[in-house]
């Protein structure tokens, strides 16, 4: 059986779940022939008829969903991807979110010049970007897994489970349901208006209509409401999967942005739902040392609500923290103080950046400066930028991973930390929280940078400029960066510029068309009911 627990973590290559899996969604996504309904007369065969025989199969199939978010294919690291079109090793759903979320901003750029990759550093990228299209065709490929397993979940299909065994399915259906709901989120934040698919479709080739923003918006709202009551309390489910407090964190991330989203305000939805969080036992959780978040052991630090997880052993991928360690290693930097076997010279932050950092001794500004020139002239030459030493593969007390080649940190989705700044943006928007409190949750990011209260601010300084500049501080490189530029209005355009936006060494300004990506040009010209967004 597979195991979400750190170490024996979600082992989708040593069983026949991956047939399975190609199976079901391979009839979803490609089937335009009967034959696919077949039952093969091979009885090793699983297909969607039998799968679930097992009932620890249903177990099985959630894994794959969880792990979907960080390996790229049914082998791994390479061979056999689950989409097509570009390498599997760039393919992982968490290293595509991370380059769209990440290089497109001032708090990454990458010296590599692989067809499309400069376009992402430089807000450039067309409908024909390799690497738009590859984001779009993961978070469709991963959406289509959780509509299988809702469509094999069904209450009429689980009717004859009894007991513990059928509590557990509805526990995993709400996750898979909050899965889903994520990666629309995704879709809703990158691209807007996109194709809608759900359980209640039926399997086979089939061109689905595009939905607006506003009205997937309000889906998944309406999906992750529904699901509270079948989700495990928070704080209570196995380490790696969806409890309560990921339901409540990813509404007030939609409540948060919805003014950009569907040009409504609901920053009260979103107070509502960030005290949940903050009154569940996340809120008393808050890990000491900073970097200890970002360590191959952070599965035993405190306030990490909710992770996508890695495993040098079980889970090998050149995507995830693979790609987001080795990538960020160059120059002078030194391979073993970051646990891995050497460093890919591709990412580092800007100049711009690290300017937020006013004072070195906050501790959260793990920036390496030695042997950069800071100011970035040369896109592709590592040395220019600022080094990021934030994640390794290495554990609290000095020890490294498991392997030096694939590490064991686990990505954080959403910590504490995202939630306090949030009710502080809320508040500052109108939501209705209290402004003493906001500071008071600040203040404990800042004690924590600093060992004391020295940098404390008060309420004065509690500005929507400051919590921008203090997200930077606190979230860089954890996929939030792009979100949040584009919520302050400064994403595109000439209020802030930093090194290579719109392809200018000093930086100028963008066209507001790309606070959104396109729809890819492969969808376009295979799906007619498909209209591109704005400018593209």
């Amino acid at each position: 059986m597979l195991n979400f627990n750190k170490k024996d973590i979600m082992k989708p290559y040593i069983n026949k779940l991956p047939f399975i899996l190609m199976f079901v969604v391979s009839v979803f996504i490609t089937s335009c022939v009967n034959d696919l309904d077949t039952v093969p007369i091979d009885e090793d065969i699983a297909t969607a008829a039998n799968v679930f025989d097992d009932p620890a199969a249903y177990y099985q199939f959630l894994a794959k969903i969880y792990s979907g978010l960080v390996i790229s294919g049914q082998q791994g690291p390479a061979g056999n991807p689950d989409i097509q079109g570009i390498d599997e090793g760039f393919s992982s759903y968490i290293r595509q979110y991370w380059v769209a979320q990440e290089l497109s901003t001032d708090e990454a750029l990458c010296a590599w010049n692989d067809p499309g990759l400069p376009d992402m550093s430089q807000q450039t990228w067309s409908s024909d970007n390799d690497f738009v299209t590859a984001l779009f065709n993961r978070i469709f490929f991963q959406v289509s897994m959780c509509n299988e397993f809702i469509r094999q979940t069904t209450d009429a299909k689980i009717s004859d489970l009894e007991g513990t065994i059928k509590a557990n399915v509805l526990n995993y259906r709400a996750e898979a349901r909050f899965m889903r709901a994520l990666s629309y989120w995704h879709a809703i934040d990158m691209f807007g208006s996109v194709p809608f698919v759900t359980e209640e479709d039926e399997v086979g080739a089939f061109l689905p209509e595009q939905i607006s923003r506003t009205e997937l918006f309000n889906y998944v709202e309406s999906e992750l409401l529904a699901i509270l009551p079948d989700m495990v309390d928070a704080g209570q489910n196995e380490y790696g999967r969806a409890d309560k407090a990921a339901v409540w964190m990813l509404l007030a991330k939609l409540y948060l942005n919805a003014q950009v989203y569907i040009g409504e305000n609901k920053y009260s939805e979103c107070i509502t739902y960030l005290n949940n969080v903050i009154g569940s036992s996340y809120g008393s959780e808050f890990e000491s040392n900073y970097q200890d978040l970002f360590l191959a052991d952070n599965d035993t630090a405190e306030g990490i609500i909710f992770t996508i997880n890695c495993d040098g052993a079980h889970t090998q991928t050149w995507g995830g923290l693979t790609f987001i360690i080795h990538a960020a290693i160059g120059g002078d930097m030194n391979a073993g103080d970051f646990g891995v076997d050497g460093g890919w010279g591709g990412n580092r932050a800007t100049y711009e950046f690290a300017n937020k950092f006013t004072d070195l001794t906050d501790s959260r500004a793990l920036l390496f400066t030695a042997g950069q020139e800071p100011v970035i002239t040369n896109l592709h030459d590592f040395k220019h930028g600022v080094g990021i030493t934030k994640f390794k593969n290495v554990t609290s007390t000095g020890e490294p991973g498991t392997r030096e080649d694939f590490p064991d940190t686990d990505f954080p989705v959403f910590r504490i930390a995202d939630a306090y700044l949030m009710y502080a943006e809320a508040t500052l928007r109108g939501g209705g929280g209290n402004a003493a409190t906001a500071v008071g949750y600040v203040n404990q990011l800042i004690e924590r940078a600093y060992g004391d209260d020295s940098k404390n601010i008060d309420q004065a300084d509690l500005t929507l400029d400051f919590i921008l500049d203090e997200r930077a501080r606190e979230l860089y490189w954890e996929c939030h960066r792009r979100t949040d530029l584009i919520r302050f209005g400064v994403f595109t355009g000439a209020d802030y510029v930093w090194a290579f936006k719109g392809g200018v060494a000093e930086g100028v300004g963008t066209a507001s068309y790309f606070d959104l990506f396109p729809i890819p040009s492969t969808q376009l010209g295979a799906n007619p009911n498909l209209v591109q967004n704005t400018g593209y």
